[in-house]
């Protein structure tokens, strides 16, 4: 019989669900020259206070957080397996993958109106959210079924494939599940999606990272694993200094291993980044017990938890035009990338969460279907 929640756990669980998308609008809201981060991305810049700062949290110790939700995903889809298969899919639609579609669309809408202004279209050119190739830059130059291909396959809302290949990894479930619960499965299973996730390997409807820690997540609950109390070896003050000694290394290293190593560099920057996320996941889970009964006993964190969705709804493209846009207002401004890095993407969550309160309360129904009925007491 699953051992059910307790209380430590399922506040847990909605701490860092929260936690977690308030990071993602940090790591968007980077604002360094290369912007598009990938384990072994080097900053193309001059190491400085800024620079290291931000590569340092953004590509280093923030990292941690969408493996945190998928761990979190496929342990609370697992702890519902008396529910029927065929009603739990038809649940996942409506509270998935229509919000993908709507929010979506969103993200076309908006970008398709900052076209229609010179200032705000060059902005969007300067992005290159929209190219499709040197000619055409913009989302009116697109086809019609280039259109359509953006909004059901390619979101300018980047973010929302985490939700396409959740919805896939909950289709699968019953393999799923079947291959972590059974040991001829999980010899072959962990050790593939294990190699997936170390290679950075991705295929659109899933890829390494989240298939590797929602099966973690699936594993962890059939297996009754106490995720309340850590074992010895997972002692989260050792994992706390090595999360933070580790991004201090890879961050020294994407600013001066090329002059150092050559092109070695970069494999040693994905293993790093690989260990970066695996001591950040087992620090945060296990070493905020106090920061996290602390913040719940809060009614104003309480009353901002419940929107993390609509949080990780709203902030993006927004995010990448408000980049953009600040780098053209403030570059004269002493410092103005660092401050941009800290207050853009705290603007972006304060509207966020004003835009997803006013909305909840003047039209619930309209917020119940944009955001899968999350939040709505």
């Amino acid at each position: 019989m699953p051992i059910p929640l307790t209380e430590m756990s399922s506040q847990k669980f909605k701490f860092w669900s929260f936690i977690s998308m308030v990071l993602l609008v940090f790591v968007h809201g980077y604002n360094l020259h290369i912007r598009f981060l990938q384990p072994w991305t080097i900053p193309g810049e001059p190491l400085t206070f800024t620079t290291f700062t931000e590569y340092f949290l953004a590509n280093g110790i923030f990292r941690f957080r969408i493996p945190m939700l998928f761990v979190i995903s496929g342990f609370l889809y697992a702890l519902h397996d008396h529910q029927p298969y065929k009603q739990r899919i038809q649940k996942r639609f409506r509270t998935l993958m229509l919000p993908y579609l709507l929010w979506s669309v969103a993200g076309l809408l908006l970008t398709y109106i900052l076209e229609l202004f010179p200032f705000s279209r060059d902005i969007v050119a300067s992005t290159n959210l929209t190219r499709i190739d040197a000619e055409r830059l913009f989302l009116h130059d697109h086809r019609w079924y280039e259109l359509l291909g953006q909004w059901i396959f390619f979101p300018l809302a980047f973010q929302l494939w985490f939700i396409r290949v959740l919805f896939v990894y909950n289709l699968a479930y019953p393999a799923l599940r079947c291959c972590v619960t059974h040991a001829r499965g999980r010899a072959f299973f962990f050790p593939t999606v294990l190699l997936m996730w170390l290679s950075t390997m991705e295929f659109y409807f899933f890829e390494g990272e989240g298939l590797l820690f929602f099966s973690l997540g699936i594993w962890l609950q059939k297996n009754n694993f106490n995720i309340d109390i850590p074992p010895r070896y997972l002692n989260p003050i050792l994992w706390g200094f090595a999360f933070i000694t580790l991004g201090l290394v890879k961050t020294w290293l994407a600013f001066t291993g090329t002059s150092m190593m050559g092109n070695a560099v970069y494999p040693l920057l994905i293993i790093l980044h690989k260990l970066i996320i695996i001591s950040g996941l087992i620090c945060a889970w296990y070493g905020s017990d106090r920061v996290v009964n602390w913040c719940m006993k809060r009614i104003w964190f309480v009353w901002l938890s419940p929107f993390s969705f609509i949080i990780y709804a709203v902030h993006a493209p927004v995010i990448v035009f408000a980049v953009e846009w600040s780098a053209r207002a403030f570059h004269y401004f002493p410092l103005y990338r660092f401050l941009t890095f800290i207050f853009l993407p705290a603007a972006v969550i304060v509207v966020s969460i004003v835009f997803g309160a006013l909305l909840r309360k003047t039209a619930p129904r309209i917020y119940g279907l944009l955001t899968g009925d999350r939040g709505l007491s």
